[in-house]
C-alpha cells in the first residue's frame, strides 16, 4: 500500500511541474457576429418564465427570451453579459444565445467590446 501511494505521489509531482510552466492562460471568447445580427447585452432584470430584460449595447432595451434548448444549461442572473439576437419582426424582443463567464468578460473589457 505504501509503495502504491509513493508511485501515485511521484506521478502527481511530475505532472504538476509540467503543468505549471510559464505559458499564458488562453481564453476562448465567442464575439457577436454582425452577419447574424447579434449584439452584446446586459441582463437588467429577471421577469420569470424564461424572460429577461436586456440593456443592449446598441442603446435599445429589449425583452429577451431564453430558448428551451438553453434553459437549463444557462443559469442567467441580473448583471450577466450575454449575446442577444434581436427578432426581425419585433426589434423590441430578442433571443439570448450565449452567456459569458468571468474570464471571458475580462477579455471583452480588455479588447474594448464593453463600454
Amino acid at each position: 500500500m505504501a509503495n502504491y501511494r509513493s508511485i501515485i505521489r511521484k506521478r502527481n509531482v511530475g505532472s504538476h511541474k509540467s503543468a505549471v510552466g510559464n505559458t499564458p492562460e488562453v481564453t476562448r471568447v465567442r464575439t457577436p457576429r454582425k452577419d447574424r445580427n447579434e449584439v452584446l447585452a446586459t441582463v437588467s432584470s429577471l421577469l420569470g418564465s424564461k424572460r429577461v430584460t436586456l440593456q443592449c449595447m446598441d442603446g435599445v432595451v429589449r425583452m429577451g427570451r431564453i430558448p428551451g434548448s438553453k434553459n437549463k444549461r444557462m443559469w442567467i442572473r441580473e448583471g450577466d453579459i450575454v449575446i442577444a439576437n434581436p427578432w426581425e419582426i419585433q426589434d423590441s424582443k430578442a433571443d439570448v444565445t450565449w452567456k459569458y463567464t468571468r474570464p471571458q468578460i475580462e477579455w471583452l473589457e480588455r479588447k474594448g467590446y464593453l463600454n
